[in-house]
């Protein structure tokens, strides 16, 4: 094989373009040195020059030049006979420098050696994949679809590089088609074996943290803090902000002119209702800015129990819960208190608190019915009875039952 040969043969290691000149000369230079040494004992008397660029690499011979009969090292002497071979013009005490070519090695060590090459390339390009995107783990990166498969959808970024977009990671109604472009925030990076996989997500709050880093200047600029978010990926989500210059309206700021700033953000998280308010470390504030947009009579918390009961007018107590209870799952996670939710006890004069029911009716069942925003016999014998089942998820008996139970109050 000779140099000619050798360009084509190593031609691809030049398209590497993680691995700098100097790591790339080390590792062929390593290489080849494992070669001399499997073939003369030892390297020390070779000097290798690498050419990346080109993909050329020639190794160099030299040794001292001693009288014939007087050559004792064969791998650091040669005779001046031998020596004049190479070099007509040789002279003792000089050093004879002979080129080696790559065909003295043998076909099969030169292509075991390019396997080698190829591997500690691998091996190279994967350290630095891990090494590239462990720093930028919180980063949002866009990725181009390159498989869909059941649990999870592969990406590839703008180098070829793999990441792993797991379908748990995506948003309910996320729908990717091979070829695409999308958008999500790298939360991981870990070795399985030798292979660095980068774990991406759609659904975790630090992928709406930076969409709104990005779309909102005053907060990449750090004149506004996102203190949290709570999200149901794709259904709702709420942020807590607060700004340190008190001329900037941090929840105007991020919503932008007749929404402009949110309306991308929302689009990309599909259509994700998003509720910016201001943050205060007053509870009760908090709690009453959390359950937007409800409007709250009054709140009675109790700090040793992280609890807070909420008294509403009964028109706003389905507002404070919200469909499916989201809203009052997400205020509770935001303000980090568990938030119950009554109605505004002047307004049922006439009323008996569910609680009175106790040695009739199951507490679990109590349970159930205050999830859904009632705590009051009138508030349950409001709503219909196949509106009950239906929300509750209670039986039809037991809804029967409680109907009964709470009607024969008040007759």
């Amino acid at each position: 094989m000779n140099s000619i040969e050798l360009v084509e043969s190593f031609s691809e290691f030049k398209e590497f373009k993680n691995i700098d000149r100097p790591t790339m000369m080390k590792v062929l230079e390593d290489v080849f040195r494992t070669l001399l040494r499997k073939k003369y004992g030892s390297d020390a008397n070779f000097d290798i020059i690498v050419n990346t660029d080109k993909g050329d690499l020639e190794i160099w011979r030299h040794r001292l030049i001693v009288e014939d009969g007087d050559v004792v090292e064969e791998l650091e002497e040669i005779s001046i006979s031998d020596a004049k071979k190479i070099e007509e013009d040789s002279e003792v005490g000089d050093d004879a420098y002979e080129e080696i070519t790559l065909e003295s090695f043998g076909r099969r060590a030169i292509l075991a050696a390019r396997q080698t090459l190829i591997s500690r390339i691998l091996e190279l390009e994967k350290d630095d994949v891990y090494k590239k995107y462990k720093d930028r783990v919180g980063d949002i990166i866009t990725g181009e679809v390159y498989q869909v498969w059941k649990k999870e959808v592969l990406l590839l970024d703008d180098d070829g590089n793999e990441l792993i977009l797991p379908k748990l990671e995506q948003i309910k109604t996320d729908f990717f088609k091979k070829g695409e472009n999308i958008r999500a925030v790298i939360t991981s990076v870990e070795m399985r074996g030798s292979n660095p996989i980068v774990i991406l997500s759609r659904t975790d709050p630090s992928f709406l943290a930076k969409l709104l880093e990005q779309e909102v200047p005053e907060i990449f600029d750090g004149l506004i803090t996102i203190k949290k978010i709570v999200r149901e990926p794709g259904d709702r989500a709420k942020v807590a902000v607060e700004s340190y210059d008190d001329r900037i309206d941090p929840v105007g700021a991020c919503v932008g002119m007749k929404g402009s700033r949110i309306h991308g953000i929302v689009r990309e998280l599909k259509n994700e209702n998003i509720d910016i308010i201001n943050y205060t470390s007053n509870s009760n504030l908090l709690i009453q800015r959390a359950l937007s947009p409800a409007k709250i009579v009054s709140i009675e918390l109790n700090e040793d129990l992280k609890k807070a009961s909420v008294y509403l007018k009964p028109d706003q107590v389905s507002l404070a819960i919200g469909r499916g209870g989201m809203n009052i799952k997400l205020a509770s996670k935001l303000t980090g208190y568990v938030i119950d939710v009554f109605r505004d006890i002047d307004e049922l004069e006439d009323d008996v608190d569910l609680e009175e029911f106790s040695d009739e009716i199951e507490p679990w069942v109590l349970d159930a019915l205050k999830g859904i925003g009632c705590d009051t016999a009138k508030s349950v014998l409001e709503l219909d009875r196949d509106e009950l089942v239906r929300r509750t998820d209670l039986e039809e008996e037991t809804v029967d039952e409680i109907i009964s139970i709470l009607k024969s109050e008040f007759e």
